[in-house]
C-alpha cells in the first residue's frame, strides 16, 4: 500500500544482481531457477482457492524460504569497490524489534573471508598471566549467555549532515540492526588468563583480509563484552563474522570485530589506523576527537518514511525504532508539526539495555501537509538533539566537522498528495 517502489526498481540501486535460492526437496511445481523470485524465496504457482488444492509436501531436507511475495532486500551503497563497502537494512518494512539475519546490515573493509571453524582459534596474550589459545570447541564448552543488542555503524546517516540526500529510511538509517546474540562473556576468558598489573586496554583483531583492529578499554571488556558465535538462534552468518565475533553492547559498529582471532592486552591503546585516521570525529574547529565509542540516543520514524505515499486521509499508525548505547530508552515523543508540539509515543515492549525498542503513535491525517519527527530520551536523561543543535557542537562537515555519530532528529515531510520525502526541518 505504502512503499512507492517495487523490487524491480530497487534493483537499479544494486550493483550485484540478486541470487536465487533453490530448495532441496521442494514441490514438483516449484520453479526454483526462476529469475523473478525475490532473494531467499522460491516461486510457486498460486491457486485461485488454496482450500481446493493440496498444498506443498513437507521436504525431507530443507533450510526454508520466505514468501515469494516478500521482496525487501539489503542494498549496497554504490562504492567503487565492493570489497570495502556496506549494505543497508530495509528498516521501512521491518516488523518488531529483531532484524532477520539475512537483512542485517554489512560493513566490510576487505571482503568476506571463508573460515573453517575447525581451524579457527582465539589467541589471548600480552599483559596476561597465562597466554592461551582457544579453539571453537573450547569456546563452546564455556558457559554462554544470550542477549539482544543493536549494532549501529558510526557512519549511519553520514550523507545527511548538510542536506537530505537519501530518499528512504533504508538509506538514511539502514546501518542499524538488532539481533539476539549468543556467546561467552569476556570476563570468563579473563578469569582463565589472568591479567598483569596495569592492564587497561585490549586490541581486538579480525581474520579478514583487512586484519581489522580496534583498541577497547578493559573496563568495557570486563563489563559486558561478549565473544559470540550465535545470532538469532543459529551460527553467525559469514558476513557477520562466522565463526566468532566480538560484541560490544552500545559501542560503534566498527569495534565489534568480526572473524575475531586475537585479543592482545596492553596498558595503553594501540593507536591503529582505524582509531586514528579513520574512525575519528573531526570537529568544526579542525580538531579531532578519537575513541568516541558510545552510540548516543537516537530514534527514527520508519513508517511512514521517505519515498512512501499515503493513499489518502485517515488513520495511520506511525511507528519507528529508538535506541541508545548508554542503557535503556526511557521515552519517545512524536511530532506531526515539525517539532512545534510533541506527544508521548507508546513503547511496544519493555526497553532492554543497548537494544532497539519499537514505538508507535496513532495519527489521524486530515490530508494537509505535515512534518513527522520522533525524539527519544534515554535513562541517563540524554535527549536526542535537533540537527541544528548537533551542528553547533560538531560542525557541519564542510570543510571541517563530523562525519560520524549523526544522531539528530529525522524529519519526514508529508505533502497534501500523500508523498513522503526526506527533509531538514
Amino acid at each position: 500500500m505504502f512503499p512507492r517502489r517495487a523490487i524491480s526498481s530497487r534493483r537499479g540501486f544494486l550493483f550485484a544482481a540478486s541470487s536465487i535460492v533453490g530448495v532441496a526437496g521442494a514441490s514438483r511445481i516449484a520453479r526454483a531457477e526462476s529469475p523473478k523470485a525475490p532473494p531467499g524465496a522460491v516461486l510457486y504457482d498460486v491457486p485461485a482457492d488454496p482450500t481446493k488444492e493440496q498444498g506443498r509436501p513437507v521436504a525431507d531436507e530443507s533450510y526454508g524460504t520466505r514468501s515469494q511475495f516478500e521482496t525487501e532486500v539489503r542494498v549496497r551503497y554504490p562504492t567503487p569497490n565492493a570489497n570495502t563497502s556496506w549494505s543497508l537494512t530495509p528498516l521501512g518494512t521491518g516488523l518488531g524489534n529483531i532484524t532477520p539475519s539475512g537483512l542485517h546490515f554489512e560493513r566490510h573493509h576487505g571482503g568476506i573471508p571463508t573460515i573453517d571453524p575447525a581451524k579457527h582459534n582465539l589467541l589471548i596474550h600480552g599483559m596476561v598471566d597465562r597466554p592461551m589459545t582457544f579453539s571453537m570447541a573450547d569456546i563452546k564448552r564455556l558457559p554462554s549467555v544470550t542477549r539482544k543488542h543493536f549494532i549501529e555503524c558510526s557512519g549511519n546517516g553520514l550523507t545527511e549532515w548538510n542536506k537530505p540526500t537519501m530518499k528512504t529510511v533504508q538509506g538514511t538509517h539502514g546501518l542499524l540492526s538488532t539481533s539476539e546474540w549468543t556467546g561467552v562473556q569476556f570476563a570468563t576468558f579473563a578469569r582463565e588468563t589472568g591479567f598483569k598489573e596495569g592492564a587497561a586496554w585490549v586490541l581486538a583483531e579480525g581474520a579478514d583480509a583487512a586484519v581489522m583492529t580496534r583498541s577497547i578499554p578493559m573496563e568495557k571488556m570486563l563489563k559486558d563484552a561478549l565473544i559470540v558465535y550465535g545470532q538469532n538462534g543459529e551460527a553467525i552468518r559469514p558476513e557477520q563474522g562466522y565463526p566468532l565475533r566480538l560484541l560490544l553492547p552500545g559501542y560503534e559498529g566498527n569495534t565489534h570485530i568480526k572473524w575475531l582471532r586475537r585479543l592482545q592486552v596492553s596498558d595503553k591503546p594501540f593507536m591503529t589506523r582505524e582509531e586514528t585516521s579513520k574512525y575519528t570525529d573531526l570537529l568544526g574547529n579542525g580538531k579531532a576527537r578519537i575513541f568516541t565509542l558510545d552510540m548516543d540516543a537516537k530514534s527514527v520514524i520508519t513508517f511512514p518514511s521517505g519515498d512512501m505515499k499515503l493513499p489518502g486521509p485517515g488513520y495511520y499508525d506511525i511507528t519507528g525504532l529508538a535506541w541508545t548505547g548508554r542503557g535503556r530508552i526511557q521515552s519517545v515523543d512524536v511530532s506531526v508539526d515539525s517539532g512545534k508540539t510533541w506527544y508521548p509515543a507508546r513503547l511496544e515492549s519493555v526497553p532492554e539495555p543497548m537494544c532497539t525498542v519499537r514505538f508507535s503513535f496513532p495519527w489521524m491525517w486530515e490530508g494537509k501537509s505535515a512534518v513527522l519527527q520522533s525524539r527519544c530520551t534515554d535513562e541517563t536523561g540524554y535527549v536526542q538533539p535537533t540537527l541544528k543543535q548537533l551542528i553547533a557542537i560538531r560542525g557541519d562537515n564542510g570543510p571541517f566537522g563530523s562525519i560520524y555519530h549523526l544522531n539528530a532528529i529525522q524529519s519526514w515531510a508529508v505533502s497534501e498528495a500523500g508523498d513522503v520525502t526526506n527533509v531538514h526541518a
